[in-house]
């Protein structure tokens, strides 16, 4: 699916009507099929930037198109049809505690089925071997029947990416992946989500903390900062120069923006 946000504002999703917008005057093209992490301090517009592109929000100023279409000039029925062809991961995945996880995860599917087979689903889950392939990729198989509310933090993220797998989505989003996996669980989760994106020819776009592992996975890294497009450049082209002037002042990013060449950095795990 082709993005093209064009002068777009944004407020985060919890702002209040009369708070400044988080994301200002971005000008961004994403073309269909490609893979691009953003990067960025807290604060820097990266969530809202990604409700922008899931059709979630509105923008506050300027426009979005997804496949050359603005999606808030589509009448209702053409808006839900088009959300049904995005898939959204949030950073806390919203999963019912007591649900089993492979109904959780063959809710990815819930765009594509009808209201009856969604209902049925609930009780008698269909396409079980689906779900459990799904959740081998990251590791998470043996939990196929396991309720929600017995996960960690980390295994309900990976539950989360693997429904991503299921929904065959053209455009995937998602929004700090990572934060609640190690640093070789978060290696391996990019390592499937970006496969599978390219397998399948989806449009891939994830905001990542863990500025090393944006460099080792992706291709292209979009820079926020202030609400403003700092960068957009390759991978090859991000120098550790730019690194310390995107996150002047976070100390927390600073081991890891003084390690020579950009795509050599180390793999380093950064949670908030």
């Amino acid at each position: 699916m082709n993005i093209e946000l064009r002068s777009a504002s944004g407020r985060h999703p919890a702002a209040l009507a009369a708070a400044p917008a988080a994301l200002r005057a971005l000008d961004l093209h994403v073309a269909a099929g490609e893979q691009a992490a953003v990067i960025g301090p807290s604060g820097a517009g990266k969530t809202t930037l990604l409700h922008l592109m899931a059709c979630a929000l509105a923008p506050a100023a300027g426009s979005i198109e997804l496949d050359g279409r603005d999606p808030w000039r589509l009448p209702r029925r053409e808006l839900q049809r088009l959300r049904g062809r995005l898939f959204l991961a949030p950073q806390v995945p919203p999963l019912p505690p007591r649900q089993r996880v492979v109904t959780a995860v063959l809710a990815g599917r819930l765009p594509r089925i009808g209201l009856w087979q969604a209902l049925r689903s609930l009780f008698y889950p269909t396409g079980i071997a689906q779900a459990d392939a799904a959740l081998a990729r990251f590791d998470m198989a043996d939990k196929l029947f396991a309720r929600v509310d017995r996960l960690s933090g980390g295994e309900r993220q990976r539950v989360g990416l693997a429904r991503g797998l299921l929904s065959e989505a053209q455009l995937v989003l998602v929004d700090e992946p990572l934060s609640a996996l190690d640093p070789a669980r978060a290696g391996q989760a990019l390592d499937t989500l970006t496969q599978w994106a390219r397998d399948s020819g989806a449009t891939l776009v994830a905001t990542l903390h863990d500025v090393p592992l944006a460099l080792q996975h992706f291709p292209r890294i979009i820079g926020l900062r202030d609400g403003l497009l700092a960068f957009d450049l390759p991978t090859a082209q991000v120098t550790p120069a730019l690194l310390r002037e995107l996150y002047a002042q976070e100390p927390a990013q600073a081991g890891v923006l003084d390690e020579g060449p950009a795509e050599a950095a180390p793999v380093v795990m950064h949670c908030r």
